[in-house]
């Protein structure tokens, strides 16, 4: 009664008093509670919010963060130089080794190797790109030995704006060591090629994998349409 009295007199003023962490948040950590997760590789990092966001809501453990664009990693590496257990990579992952470009977008985490869409710009005009960077680009195949141990309990996180189906290509070698995969996925075309959730969520689902939640990443302010959502999948018991 008291916390919607609050709710009411704070709604007024334009400001939403929420549990924390979030209903969400909760389920998110209670997964990587019961799996044993013990390492995250962070794909798509950009300057760092996920692995931030990780710490403060309890997570300890080693966090790996892969990012490609030369501003965007300068500000991983220095905040990831502040703590033992979180390493920054400057390099995309993706299907194959090599290199490619990026389009950088006005916000920067809008980011992506793919073109990016009408539906996109407009729903969000701060992600238009403003800029190109080559980088370089390896698969998790060919780099997964060199930071995962044999007994390591692993979970992806990757948020790689319509290139997703791409990075989970690039692993199929090791994706049964993977316990864990947190995936942005579009339900509307955003991208040029990018693959949608239906896809997304049958290809992971063949791997072996089931879904355990969804949570809101992005909709159309104006139409209030969903048109991103982070999937969390969970490797089937045998």
């Amino acid at each position: 009664m008291i916390k919607n009295i609050i709710q009411g007199a704070l709604r007024t003023m334009g400001v939403q008093l929420t549990d924390y962490p979030k209903k969400s948040e909760q389920r998110q950590l209670k997964i990587i509670e019961t799996q044993n997760i013990d390492i995250i590789l962070d794909i798509g990092a950009n300057t760092g919010q996920y692995g931030t966001h990780m710490r403060k809501m309890g997570y300890t453990k080693k966090i790996v963060s892969f990012e490609p664009m030369k501003g965007a990693f300068k500000e991983l590496e220095k905040k990831a130089s502040k703590d033992k257990n979180w390493t920054a990579k400057h390099y995309a992952l993706g299907n194959e080794d090599g290199t490619s470009v990026i389009n950088i977008s006005g916000n920067s985490y809008s980011s992506s190797i793919l073109e990016m869409l009408p539906s996109h710009e407009e729903s969000a005009p701060s992600s238009k790109y403003v800029a190109q960077e080559e980088i370089e680009i390896k698969k998790l195949d060919t780099i997964f030995d060199t930071i995962c141990g044999p007994n390591s309990n692993v979970m992806l996180k990757v948020d790689t704006q319509g290139f997703e189906k791409s990075v989970l290509d690039g692993a199929l070698a090791v994706l049964p060591r993977v316990r864990v995969i947190e995936l942005e996925m579009s339900l509307v075309p955003l991208y040029e090629s990018n693959t949608l959730y239906l896809e997304l969520i049958h290809f992971l689902e063949e791997k072996g994998f089931e879904l355990h939640g969804i949570d809101h990443v992005f909709s159309n302010a104006s139409t209030g349409q969903l048109l991103q959502v982070d999937g969390t999948f969970v490797r089937k018991s045998m």
